[in-house]
């Protein structure tokens, strides 16, 4: 039945051609042949991907959700790979080249951690990047600089927006209006080219862990549909006391950072320990927030009678919101303590100090508490304190919302430190080896799956919050403390503003009219009108597309149903045929004796 079905599909094919002409035939045949070289070219570089048969293994063993998380470190470390070209292209190759000499000073171990010393007289931070020699009018350090962030903040803006938009578009179309086909994933689901039984038993528990997450969904939509009146009302109530006793936890944890953050910026002579300690007493605060209170949001979440998605989803954006605003709180105090001061090196080193806790605490939380509790756990199964803590399971939201914080700290910091993209490309890379050991030797597999779409969403819009907020936070300090700097590309009474105005005057008279135009009050307006414009035909063919795709799934419906109309006529003719076929042989049976 296939060989003729192949061989009715060749020869319409060749029927096809015949008509179309010899030229028409060529230019399909090369434009398929082109997406064979394309999609080849596209599968070569994907096997050149850092990690990638690591992350094969850890979604066999623990599912797609766990994978999304290392996949998303993945995507982080490129990006930062990628900011640190532009800071090698715009502000460090030029102030290498023409930069000037820098005096030494009395150094010592603390430095690294305080980012003081040799640190601070370094390319990491920002009093390193003076004018030198390259002094020209519009090519000149200061205006590198500042090029070379906004370059980094601009092209973060539109990758991160085009993952979020793209996750969103793949949600939409198969979120809640995708039914997974069961008998498809049983019985089609199996790649025959396996010959590897390591590779076999990785497919086995994709399938598994597919199969897992359906029939959870399917059972928490069960007991959602089977609710009464008055089980809803109840449900209601009692969320709406969580979340206030969240909201009452928030107000604390920030009170919290607050006092940290006065008590840091005591300048009272201590011994060195008691100095570091209070050096590093707002990130250990805020470390120790971001540590305690998602845990207690996550039982607050397993009282509210959500699926397990939508309980990690809600644990990811009240986390998310503690993480961003304990942030700027820290941020804000920060800035009212050192707006005194006349150079960005005391901001530089705050957000320095905050990647390189960040980093020691997840190193730290790994080998001091996960391993040795695994080990307790294999050694001593039977022990009081083992059963007490359980098993340990790979929290997806916590530690997405630490990578979530790590860039954002990142991208906070970038103007005044520099060097903060390579910094954080060490420290992602080695959190990644960190937590695939954590993953693999300490944690066993959840036994509730979760869907990894939507949530791979929610991650890179988190990512985009982090974004804006460090947008804002520039803009902000740039706004209200023009002359903020004694030290660095802008020093000597110079601003951001009036370094661009300098060099705006000197343009040609063309160049400097479209300049001033689209930077004044005037073009706003054809501006918005045309953002109007581009979005109201965006959502328009949005529309007709949506109206489409269920147009599509009509026709599929309708598709399937006459399959099986045919299908049952065809078994009710060879029923009648088989009948018929009794009926002669009993006729011609006594025709024969």
């Amino acid at each position: 039945m296939n060989t003729l079905f192949m061989l009715l599909i060749r020869e319409r094919r060749k029927m096809q051609i015949s008509n179309i002409g010899f030229w028409e035939s060529w230019r399909r045949s090369q434009i398929i042949s082109r997406r064979r070289v394309w999609a080849q070219m596209g599968e070569a570089l994907s096997s050149l991907l850092p990690w990638r048969h690591t992350l094969h293994i850890i979604e066999g063993r623990f599912g797609v959700g766990v994978k999304s998380y290392f996949v998303f470190l993945r995507y982080l470390v490129h990006l930062n790979l990628l900011h640190c070209a532009l800071i090698w292209g715009f502000i460090l190759g030029p102030t290498t080249f023409y930069g000037r000499g820098h005096n030494s000073g009395n150094d010592s171990v603390l430095d690294f951690f305080l980012g003081s010393g040799y640190l601070d007289r370094s390319p990491v931070f920002y009093g390193f990047y003076t004018r030198g020699s390259l002094d020209l009018l519009c090519l000149n350090t200061p205006l590198l600089y500042l090029a070379g962030i906004l370059t980094i903040l601009l092209l973060s803006l539109i990758m991160v927006v085009r993952r979020t938009t793209v996750g969103y578009k793949h949600t939409w179309m198969l979120g809640k209006r995708y039914s997974m086909n069961v008998s498809y994933k049983i019985f089609c689901g199996w790649d025959f080219t396996i010959q590897d039984p390591a590779a076999a038993a990785l497919k086995h528990s994709f399938i598994r862990n597919d199969l897992k997450l359906f029939l959870e969904e399917q059972s928490f939509s069960l007991r959602a549909a089977q609710r009464t009146l008055g089980h809803k009302i109840r449900l209601h109530l009692l969320r709406f006391i969580l979340n206030l006793l969240v909201l009452s936890l928030l107000g604390g944890a920030f009170y919290l950072i607050y006092f940290s953050t006065k008590t840091s910026q005591n300048e009272s002579e201590h011994y060195w320990l008691v100095s570091l300690v209070l050096q590093y007493l707002p990130p250990i605060t805020i470390t120790f927030v971001n540590l305690v209170l998602p845990h207690i949001f996550r039982k607050i979440s397993s009282f509210e009678d959500y699926s397990f998605t939508t309980q990690v989803n809600t644990t990811l954006v009240r986390s998310i919101f503690l993480k961003l605003a304990s942030l700027g709180i820290y941020l804000f105090f920060v800035t009212d303590v050192i707006s005194g001061i006349k150079c960005e090196n005391k901001f530089g080193r705050e957000m320095y100090k905050l990647c390189i806790f960040n980093f020691l605490a997840t190193f730290c939380a790994t080998f001091l508490l996960n391993y040795p509790r695994k080990l307790l756990q294999e050694k001593y199964p039977t022990s009081l304190l083992a059963r007490l803590l359980g098993k340990q399971h790979f929290l997806i939201p916590f530690n997405v919302l630490d990578l979530v914080y790590s860039q954002t700290v990142c991208w906070v910091g970038v103007y005044y430190c520099p060097l903060l993209p390579l910094i954080a490309t060490v420290t992602l890379g080695a959190t990644f080896y960190v937590k695939k050991f954590s993953v693999l030797r300490c944690c066993v597999a959840e036994q509730r799956m979760f869907r990894a779409s939507t949530s791979s969403v929610l991650f890179h819009f988190m990512l985009l919050l982090g974004l804006l907020m460090a947008a804002a936070t520039l803009g902000f300090n740039l706004y209200l403390y023009p002359y903020w700097s004694s030290c660095g590309p802008f020093g000597n009474g110079q601003t951001v503003f009036n370094v661009t105005e300098d060099c705006v005057d000197k343009l040609p008279s063309a160049a400097e009219t479209t300049i001033r135009y689209l930077a004044s009050e005037a073009f706003a307006l054809p501006l918005i009108l045309a953002e109007i414009i581009i979005f109201t035909s965006y959502v328009s063919r949005r529309r007709a597309n949506q109206k489409a795709i269920e147009r599509l799934k009509d026709m599929l419906v309708m598709s399937s149903s006459d399959k099986r109309f045919l299908v049952k006529q065809h078994t009710t003719m060879l029923r009648r045929r088989k009948i018929t076929n009794r009926v002669h042989s009993a006729e011609d049976a006594p025709l024969s004796h």
